[in-house]
């Protein structure tokens, strides 16, 4: 069992993304028929998404540090699972703002056709993209890397493999 842990993480990672996707997809069939409501939405994500982008600029710039850092105090390995650890971060940003900009007009419209359960359905699988995002990005991260240090493994003594800077 222990030897398979990195693949069941991984496959429990890849099922939340699934999840994830499919509420994604549920939030977007709510449609947006007001304009003003549609205008609104789409500066909201104009401007989430500008932030995200110079937000992202600088954690670059950090980032960059931090992994050339850990490549000289450490290894190359621990920089870049850093390095995967950062993206799966940006990765799971995008997918939040982008399920979160797109619940809020959705939302509206959906307290109007369906009232306070509506909305609040929309609300909620909008916010729960954002956290299966981060858990599935970061739980697939971590596997990945398990799998690729060897983690579960045995030694020629039958003793585990663990991973540990």
């Amino acid at each position: 069992m222990m030897e398979n842990i990195a693949m069941i993480s991984a496959g429990a990672a890849a099922l939340g993304l699934v999840i994830a996707f499919v509420l994604y997809q549920q939030v977007n069939k709510v449609k947006i028929d007001n304009d003003v409501v549609a205008d609104i939405t789409a500066e909201i994500r104009k401007g989430a998404m500008a932030f995200l982008f110079a937000e992202y600029r600088v954690l670059a710039v950090f980032c960059l540090a931090v992994g050339a850092l850990l490549y000289v105090l450490n290894d190359l390995e621990t920089s870049i699972a850093f390095f995967l650890g950062a993206l799966a971060s940006v990765g799971a940003g995008f997918s939040g703002m982008n399920a979160a900009t797109a619940a809020n007009g959705r939302t509206a419209m959906a307290a109007k056709a369906d009232g306070q359960a509506g909305a609040l359905a929309v609300s909620y699988n909008g916010g729960a993209v954002m956290g299966l995002s981060v858990g599935g990005l970061g739980l697939l991260g971590i596997s990945l890397v398990a799998f690729w240090l060897g983690a579960g493994e045995t030694d020629a003594e039958g003793g585990m493999n663990a991973i540990s800077a």
